[in-house]
This record gives structure tokens, C-alpha cells and sequence, in this order.
């Protein structure tokens, strides 16, 4: 896949593509059919409101303005950058041997015309790991690009300028990058319940020059579960989840983030997040105010449209990501 972007809206009922999930072991299949018990409660009173510009309060709630109609409004699409792997690992769990914060993601999927739930789509997710460097891509080191730098503080140094820079491989514009080992952490597919809900276990992504912190996901509509994984169907929405920029200088006082010497891009900086709260991928986060270490739980309801077609490799992209931006 390539990830040159356009402006142009989404074809709506194209003929449907081949795409396969290779399953992690004996058993994933039948464990998927299960629903998962993680998600249980995981969006009790959530309902169909969105808080816009959240952080982290005293109680390790989060806090911001809601808003009741956000459930009618299209998550933003947004590139799928260069490091997506097309059969990933059928699982919950993508953690494997990382360090890092504990992080839950909690996502919950439902159609942005009638807010009704969709259930048994197929949600993958990938990300960096605390120290900016994606499994299958290890040579391309941080990000594709990294080096230099220091920690994040309060006075970020790492405004994006476009493509990573080069010498150590790298995505520049989004251009889709053929894997280079055979390693697989911290990317996944599960299936949404019949709330539309999915639970993952991951843990917090680091930071590499010239993105912000993000997670990268996919939705998967009107394939089939097979022994062999899921097949077919096609993908409704791409897009990125973010993080608030205290919950990200609160990692880089732990281990192992606090020996990330890349530069920083903050949220406002970053040529990719469109600007517009929990619509364009912020996540509500939760954790204990001073021990962010122990643990975080992430929430989004994500509105797309089921008939679209959004791969983000080149006509789904929505403003708010720049053609010439790094897309890694």
C-alpha cells in the first residue's frame, strides 16, 4: 500500500477486497467469538458524548466539555502511514515483551448516522514503542528517522518540518514501507462485541522525531471470521489516536521513556492531529495523578461510516493532514 494523501470525500460501496488476519496461536479464533471480556463496563455512563481537550485531574478522572451530539459526527480520517502490516496478529494483548506504562485501550465503534453500535468489525492497532521504534521496522531505528535531541520538557524541540529525516530508512510523505524483520509488537486485531466495544493491552507509545505521541487504527467492516482469521470485507476508517500533552511529559519522568533522547513534536505542533478533539482521535485518558507509572486506561468512541471505503492510502485522507507531512 502507498500513503500519498488527497482532500477528496470516500467511495461509498466499492467492490469488496481481500484482506487476511493471521491468527496467534491455536485457539484465537474461538477466544474472539467470546466478545472479550475486558470491555465489560468500559463505556458504562460514556453514552454518546465526547469531552473535547481532556486531561487527567486530581482523582485521575478526566475533565473537559462534552458534547451530545458528537456520536453524529465522522471520526477524521487520516493517513495509514508506512509502517501498517496487512495480517497482523489476532489478539487482545499486543504487549509482548515491551517496557513501558501500561496502557488499556478502550475503543468503541458505531455509525455515525444512527449511532447504533457496530458490532464484530474488525479494529487494528499499532504503534512505537516507549522508545519510538515500530516492530517490523527496528532497522529504520526511531520512527524511521529519530536520532538527537533530548527529553521532552516543558519546551518541545521537535517541530515537524515534513518527512522524517533521512539515513536511517524512514516513511517520508506516508509512501507505505515493506517490513524489514519479522518482529510484530505492539500491533494487533480484535473484534468489536455487539456494543462495538474492543479492549486492548498495550502498552504507552513513545515519541520520535517529527510526530507526536499516537496510536495508528483501522476498522474493518463486512468481512467473515474464519479458523484462518478474518477475510474480506472492506475498511471503513484509518485514522490516529492521540495524547494530551501532560499525560506525555508525565511518561518521560519513567523508565523507559526518560531515556528517549529524540526530539519531542507536541500535539499542537504536529502536522498529522487535525485540531479538533476527540472528533479528530484525543483520547480521554485516565490515571492516578503523580503514578501515571502504574498504569493508564484510554477511551474513545470512534463515528464512522460503515459504506465508505477509508484505507488511508491516498483518496480518503480529510484535511488536517498535510500531504508533505511525515505520516510514520
Amino acid at each position: 500500500m502507498t500513503g500519498h494523501e488527497t482532500a477528496q470525500g470516500p467511495k461509498h460501496k466499492r467492490d469488496l477486497t481481500r484482506r487476511k488476519v493471521v491468527v496467534a496461536g491455536a485457539g484465537a479464533v474461538v477466544a474472539a467469538g467470546v466478545g472479550g471480556s475486558f470491555a465489560a463496563g468500559a463505556f458504562a455512563g460514556e453514552g454518546t458524548t465526547a469531552a473535547k481537550g481532556t486531561t487527567a485531574g486530581t482523582s485521575g478522572e478526566t475533565s473537559g466539555e462534552t458534547s451530545g451530539e458528537a456520536c453524529y459526527k465522522l471520526t477524521s480520517e487520516t493517513t495509514e502511514g508506512p509502517y501498517y502490516i496487512d495480517a497482523d496478529k489476532l489478539r487482545r494483548d499486543v504487549t509482548e515483551d515491551q517496557e513501558g506504562i501500561p496502557l488499556t485501550l478502550r475503543l468503541k465503534v458505531i455509525d455515525s448516522d444512527t449511532c447504533k453500535p457496530l458490532a464484530n468489525a474488525a479494529v487494528d492497532i499499532w504503534h512505537c514503542n516507549a522508545l519510538g521504534v515500530y516492530s517490523g521496522y527496528e532497522s529504520m531505528g526511531s520512527g524511521g528517522g529519530g536520532g538527537g535531541g533530548t527529553p521532552p520538557s516543558g519546551t518541545p524541540t521537535g517541530t515537524p518540518t515534513g518527512a522524517p529525516p533521512g539515513g536511517g530508512g524512514g516513511g517520508g510523505g506516508g509512501v507505505h514501507e515493506g517490513p524489514t524483520d519479522d518482529k510484530r509488537y505492539l500491533r494487533g486485531t480484535w473484534r468489536t462485541d455487539k456494543k462495538g466495544e474492543v479492549v486492548f493491552r498495550t502498552v504507552f507509545p513513545g515519541w520520535y522525531q517529527g510526530r507526536c505521541v499516537h496510536i495508528h487504527t483501522k476498522v474493518h467492516v463486512n468481512g467473515t471470521w474464519t479458523d484462518a482469521g478474518y477475510e474480506g470485507g472492506t475498511t471503513c476508517h484509518t485514522g490516529q489516536l492521540f495524547f494530551d500533552e501532560a499525560s506525555v511529559l508525565a511518561t518521560a519522568e519513567v523508565e523507559p521513556y526518560s531515556t528517549n533522547t529524540a526530539a519531542r513534536t507536541t500535539l499542537d505542533e504536529d502536522t498529522i492531529y487535525p485540531g479538533n478533539g476527540t472528533e479528530g482521535g484525543l483520547l480521554k485518558l485516565k490515571y492516578k495523578k503523580g503514578a501515571i507509572a502504574k498504569g493508564v486506561v484510554a477511551t474513545l468512541t470512534m463515528g464512522v461510516d460503515p459504506e465508505a471505503t477509508q484505507d488511508g492510502t491516498g483518496d480518503s485522507v480529510q484535511p488536517g493532514a498535510s500531504a508533505s507531512a511525515s505520516a510514520s
